[in-house]
């Protein structure tokens, strides 16, 4: 399997799965820190940001790009798509 591009690697992981695994593990003061938008920091909820982040797709490869680089392939959640 090729990982050239990173939406491969997230075959089959929805955002708000992705959305949650990073808020559980950095919080959305860390996440605001590492991804400086706006729905990260302004009383923020995984409903508002999964709206933005769905019309908006450099925000949404970055959200993406933090997942891949924070958890490793061989992590279960990444493969199963679900928390541990």
């Amino acid at each position: 399997m090729s990982h050239s591009n990173p939406k491969d690697s997230l075959h089959g992981v929805k955002l708000v799965t992705i959305l949650e695994q990073l808020v559980e593990h950095y919080g959305w003061d860390e996440l605001s820190v590492r991804i400086n938008i706006n729905c990260f920091k302004d009383q923020p909820s995984i409903k508002s940001s999964l709206k933005f982040l769905r019309k908006t797709d450099w925000a949404r490869s970055k959200v993406e790009l933090l997942y891949l680089s924070t958890f490793s392939e061989s992590n279960p959640w990444i493969q199963a798509g679900q928390k541990k």
